[in-house]
């Protein structure tokens, strides 16, 4: 764990909730001058704390009302079979995240699809059929409660 004071997690804190504040608001926020603040946010961006900087997006608003949690299992767990799928997956750009997990399921997905009939079509010719995909379970999800992005920061 990288070695933060206060002022870099109340940093992370503000930029996590508001990727878009300024510079000079989130110095006030923060209690600093921009400059320092400057200073602040560039070495934990260069130390690899912040990775980027992105938009929420409504997925439902751009046409992408489905949202489904699949469970893959593997038919082989050897390194070199985990990292092909791995690789597969980052190709399909329905597929926002891949997950690998300890236990009897090997991946779990998290995929969008603008409807029933597109995610079925994507099922069957991309997913069940990438190499070495033993069994894919589904669960399309029926609404969201929580969504947030990144850590807790106290």
């Amino acid at each position: 764990m990288a070695n933060l004071d206060s002022i870099d997690r109340r940093l992370l804190s503000e930029l996590q909730a508001e990727g878009r504040v300024t510079n000079v608001e989130l110095a006030a926020r923060v209690g600093l001058t921009a400059p320092p603040c400057l200073r602040r946010v560039r070495a934990l961006e260069e130390g690899g704390i912040i990775r980027g900087y992105h938009a929420d997006l409504d997925g439902a608003k751009l046409g992408f009302a489905i949202t489904v949690f699949a469970m893959v299992s593997l038919k082989s767990q050897a390194e070199d079979a985990l990292r092909g799928f791995e690789e597969h997956m980052r190709t399909l750009p329905e597929v926002r995240e891949c997950h690998m997990l300890n236990g009897e399921i090997d991946f779990i997905l998290k995929i969008v699809a603008k409807d029933l009939q597109s995610f079925q079509e994507f099922l069957t010719s991309r997913l069940t059929v990438a190499p070495n995909v033993g069994s894919v379970k589904t669960s399309l999800t029926i609404r969201t409660a929580k969504q947030l992005p990144g850590v807790p920061l106290e």
